[in-house]
C-alpha cells in the first residue's frame, strides 16, 4: 500500500498522476535517454536502466524496462533476463559490457567510476556521448527507482502486465504514453473497477 494517497496506477504512473507538473520533465528526461536518436540502441540504453533498476531492486522499473528493452529486442526477453543476472555471459556487444560495468559503478556510488574503467569502453569503440548517456541513464533511473519505491507504489507481479505496456511504450514512446490527461483517464478507469 502506498505511503501516501496515490492514484492506483502501476510504479510510477502512481506518482505522476498525483503530480503532473513533475511527471513532464520526468518523461521528458527519460525520452531523451532512452528514444531519442543516438549511436546505442533504444534496446541498448533500455538494457542499461533495466540493470541499475535490477541493481536497485525496484521490481516495477526493473520490469517495465526489461519488458521495453525486449520489445526493442524482438522480445528476447531471455537476454534481458541474462543482463540482469550476468550480463558478462550475455550476449550482448563487449562496448555494452563495458558500458554496463559503468552503470554499475554509478549505481553505487559515482565515484567508483575510474579512468580505467572509461578507457576500457573507449577500446571498445565507445565515445564520449555513450559514455555520458550512460553516466546518466544510470544516475537518472537511482532517482526513478527511490521514487517509485520511496513512495511504496502499487507493483503488480503479472509480467503480462509488463509485457504488453512495453510494447506500447516501445512504439509510442515515454512523453505520449505519460501525458497528464492520459494518466489521468487510466487512474478513473482503475478507479471505476
Amino acid at each position: 500500500m502506498p505511503h501516501i494517497n496515490l492514484p492506483n496506477l502501476p510504479g510510477i504512473r502512481g506518482p505522476m498522476a498525483f503530480r503532473p507538473e513533475s511527471s513532464k520533465p520526468l518523461n521528458e528526461l527519460v525520452d531523451v535517454l532512452l528514444r531519442q536518436p543516438n549511436s546505442l540502441t533504444q534496446g541498448e540504453r533500455e538494457l542499461i536502466a533495466t540493470y541499475v533498476s535490477s541493481l536497485n531492486t525496484c521490481h516495477y522499473c526493473q520490469s517495465i524496462h526489461g519488458a521495453i528493452a525486449a520489445a526493442h529486442l524482438d522480445g528476447d526477453e531471455a537476454l534481458v533476463a541474462c543482463v540482469k543476472q550476468d550480463f558478462h555471459s550475455a550476449a550482448i556487444t563487449p562496448k555494452l559490457k563495458a558500458l554496463l560495468t559503468i552503470a554499475g559503478k554509478v549505481q553505487q556510488d559515482g565515484k567508483k567510476v575510474t579512468t580505467g574503467d572509461v578507457q576500457a569502453a573507449r577500446s571498445e569503440g565507445a565515445t564520449d556521448l555513450e559514455i555520458h548517456d550512460t553516466v546518466l541513464i544510470a544516475a537518472a533511473f537511482c532517482m526513478y527507482n527511490r521514487y517509485v519505491d520511496g513512495l511504496a507504489t502499487v507493483q503488480p507481479e503479472d509480467p503480462a502486465l509488463y509485457r504488453e505496456r512495453g510494447k506500447m511504450v516501445a512504439r509510442d514512446g515515454y512523453v505520449a504514453v505519460n501525458l497528464p490527461n492520459v494518466i489521468h483517464a487510466e487512474a478513473a478507469e482503475m478507479a471505476a473497477k
